[in-house]
């Protein structure tokens, strides 16, 4: 009986498993701990908004020194063993993290994590996408990618939640400090494990591919020097700027849940892992959509509904026949989050960068895109701190409103330029 399933869409599949499983765990230890458990964090380690945000810096600083040489690396060796070997040195951070450091020590941990998590994996996973979905299917790719890595962050964080729950007991007010901070090293035990298995799913599931040619090697800088030069790299390193700044605003709201709506911390970390079960059906969809009707011409849809839904909720109380309409905006926020990190990187085919460039290109673009790993928490902490309650809050989603405003007016100037000729590139693609 013949196999329904051929070996190369099995392949297929494999790769794209093993690429979001890795995509997703690779920033499990810096990034999860932080966005779902964070009332429990700041009474862990007994630090402040600002102090958080302050922790952060080294690891924007870190991190944009690597995305170039890591864009350059990406495009001369194989992306099964960049990644694999970035994901095991990431793993043994997570060792440390269990120690429960002191802010001295948590800013080296994180300067350590900006180059583990950059240098060797992010342009190899970006490339290794872009390679996977081809000419005609860069938002399925990347939608799959992104939705793929929001399900996984989910799942593991509901499995975080439920350890949590075991380890501080159903009433956690009641947990002492010792309790509390055992709780948290169990959780983070849960994502060093995990993070190692997807170093495993990566050598074993992702195809070797061949480094780079002699050729490609001497022409390095030369190809530095044409992206440089590609305009709608500029635009889009932009557009990953204010969506990876709505990325990382979703990292307080289960602070706004605790502070505002008055969740205890056990269910306001449940509820934001709840709320990360929407990022699949949020990239996948706009990645169908962005295929169908353009990538940028979606992107600047999502702008300006994050945009609007943002202002809405810096001026919004929180008096019961309002929650309605509360709840509502937060939801379509976390929605187009989540839509349009599955849309960023796909710009690159609809804007014609050659893929013989796709590493340098990335590099380039997540150079200036992930400055806010650098600022934005420094900033967004200081803001919650300096008005304790609501109206920091609100603070905060007037912030998060002006930045959508900027990608969308990037977002349009690519669509007017580049948008017109989605269709001819995919009726030439389409005779090869």
């Amino acid at each position: 009986m013949r196999n329904p399933i051929s070996t190369e869409t099995r392949t297929r599949i494999l790769t794209m498993f093993a690429l979001v499983f890795a995509g997703e765990m690779m920033y499990s230890l810096p990034f999860h701990i932080l966005r779902f458990f964070r009332p429990t964090v700041l009474e862990v380690f007994d630090f402040s908004n600002a102090d958080l945000g302050d922790i952060f810096a080294p690891y924007g600083i870190t991190a944009m020194l690597c995305y170039f040489p890591g864009g350059i690396l990406a495009d001369r060796f194989s992306a099964r063993k960049l990644m694999s070997i970035s994901l095991v040195v990431t793993a043994a951070g997570g060792l440390y993290l269990m120690t429960l450091p002191g802010i001295l020590g948590m800013s080296f941990l994180y300067a350590f994590w900006g180059v583990t998590s950059v240098l060797l994996f992010w342009c190899a996973l970006i490339r290794a996408t872009r390679e996977w979905g081809g000419q005609l299917a860069q938002g399925r790719g990347f939608g799959l990618l992104d939705g793929g890595r929001g399900l996984i962050a989910a799942l593991f964080a509901s499995g975080g939640v439920v350890l949590l729950s075991l380890r501080i007991g159903a009433d956690p007010t009641l947990a002492d400090p010792a309790e509390r901070a055992a709780a948290l090293q169990t959780v983070i035990l849960f994502y060093t494990i995990s993070t190692l298995a997807a170093a495993a799913a990566v050598w074993w599931l992702i195809p070797e591919t061949p480094s780079g040619s002699p050729v490609r090697r001497r022409q390095t800088w030369s190809n530095v020097r044409k992206v440089l030069g590609i305009r709608a790299v500029w635009l889009q390193a932009v557009i990953v700027i204010c969506a990876y700044c709505g990325f990382k605003g979703l990292d307080n709201y289960s602070l706004y849940y605790y502070e505002v709506l008055g969740m205890n911390e056990t269910d306001a970390a449940g509820f934001a892992a709840t709320t990360g079960y929407l990022r699949p059906g949020a990239a996948i969809l706009a990645g169908i959509v962005g295929d169908r009707f353009g990538i940028a011409r979606t992107t600047t849809v999502l702008f300006t509904s994050l945009a609007a839904c943002w202002g809405v909720l810096a001026f919004l109380g929180t008096s019961p026949e309002l929650l309605v309409i509360l709840y509502a905006n937060l939801m379509v926020t976390v929605f187009g989050v989540f839509a349009l990190r599955a849309l960023y990187f796909a710009l690159l085919e609809q804007t014609h960068v050659p893929r013989a460039l796709t590493g340098t290109a990335v590099g380039v673009i997540s150079l200036v895109g992930y400055t806010p790993d650098i600022f934005y928490n420094m900033i967004a902490g200081r803001l919650l701190d300096a008005t304790p309650g609501i109206g920091g809050h609100q603070h905060y989603f007037l912030l998060l409103s002006g930045l959508a405003t900027v990608g969308l007016a990037a977002a349009a100037i690519l669509h007017h330029g580049y948008g017109r000729r989605t269709g001819r590139s995919r009726s030439e693609s389409s005779g090869r």
